[in-house]
């Protein structure tokens, strides 16, 4: 009986190898197709380009060829070649001139998407981050809509940002990774005054893929309501989250309404008795950011928030702004960067 049941689980190990070297083995395989079509397209880019360039004395040439080329390569191989796609593969080689910068854990479907990005900083910004975050395309969407890489530039330094960018980054660098503001519009909540922030929190877990995804690379969910018990009194926090990049916990404070000498204060004391209790030797010394719907720039001016070391305050949003609005968001947090 004893031998039966060591093959079986013998079996079930050997078995679940296999499955986990096929699985691993197919996915390589469907990643380096691919990128062998992102390749060919870079490819296929530069060859239309290089030709476009040296028919230039003809102002219809490259109307020409576009037309000409579409036509025999749908006979030829099928649908996916008509002019606007010919187009979008020129485009992509202009925008990634070099072909060694392309990310294989990427699709020709992000590098669409990417190609949209007039930045070309923020081009290869977003490039970098979504291969090490394994966004899909629809999240590499998103990111891009709402303005990602500007909200950091808004709310960071500058320096430290791009240097993320050319994946520098600096070991313990907080003010990196905190926006401002943020984007909450897939929990499905309404700015009304009857709001609570038990309702805001239950609707961030119950859209935590969704969260984690506004607040970024490193961020890994740790608890809620999390409490501190010191002497005969508890204290709770909202959100806590640890960072594997910056190797330190993070405290999430939410706040309905505007921002007081209050939430500060309390969020100061909630960082100092976190580390006291649970502050590992080896990690970096708590952030906390408080997620308010309003700021008070008078407090983020003349607080500890202005030093930027371990507190941040910045503001939520439910709805997603236009495009106008959200420029005007960033631009206000830029100006606040060039007054502090």
């Amino acid at each position: 009986m004893m031998k039966e049941l060591s093959k079986d689980s013998n079996f079930k190990q050997l078995y679940a190898d296999i499955c986990h070297v096929l699985s691993t083995a197919r996915g390589k395989a469907y990643s380096a197709v691919n990128f062998a079509m992102v390749q060919s397209y870079w490819q296929i880019g530069k060859l239309i380009t290089d030709e476009e360039l040296g028919g230039k004395q003809r102002a219809d040439y490259g109307r020409y060829l576009m037309k000409e080329l579409s036509e025999r390569l749908t006979q030829d191989f099928g649908k996916g070649f008509d002019e606007r796609e010919l187009r979008k593969i020129c485009q992509f080689y202009r925008c990634f001139p070099i072909r060694d910068t392309l990310r294989p854990e990427l699709s020709w479907s992000h590098y669409r998407r990417l190609i949209s990005v007039e930045n070309a900083d923020a081009r290869i910004w977003y490039m970098n981050e979504a291969a090490a975050s394994m966004w899909s395309t629809r999240q590499l969407d998103r990111q891009i809509s709402t303005l990602y890489y500007d909200r950091l530039l808004a709310s960071a330094d500058r320096k430290i940002v791009k240097q993320e960018a050319a994946e520098k980054l600096q070991p313990y660098a907080p003010e990196s990774y905190i926006k401002d503001p943020y984007f909450l519009e897939f929990i499905g909540l309404d700015e009304y005054p009857a709001l609570r922030e038990s309702t805001l929190e239950t609707a961030l877990i119950d859209n935590l893929q969704h969260f984690l995804l506004e607040l970024g690379r490193g961020f890994c969910f740790v608890a809620r309501q999390k409490r501190m018990r010191y002497e005969d009194e508890d204290f709770y926090i909202d959100l806590v989250f640890y960072h594997s990049i910056l190797k330190c916990h993070v405290l999430i404070d939410l706040k309905i309404g505007k921002l007081t000498h209050q939430d500060v204060g309390q969020m100061d004391s909630y960082i100092r008795m976190f580390d006291d209790l649970y502050k590992n030797e080896d990690d970096n010394p708590t952030i906390g950011l408080i997620l308010c719907s309003q700021k008070n720039e008078a407090i983020a001016r003349y607080s500890v928030l202005n030093d930027a070391k371990q507190i941040f305050a910045s503001k939520y949003k439910l709805t997603l702004p236009s495009p106008e609005e959200l420029q005007k968001e960033i631009e206000k947090g830029r100006k606040r960067i060039e007054i502090g």
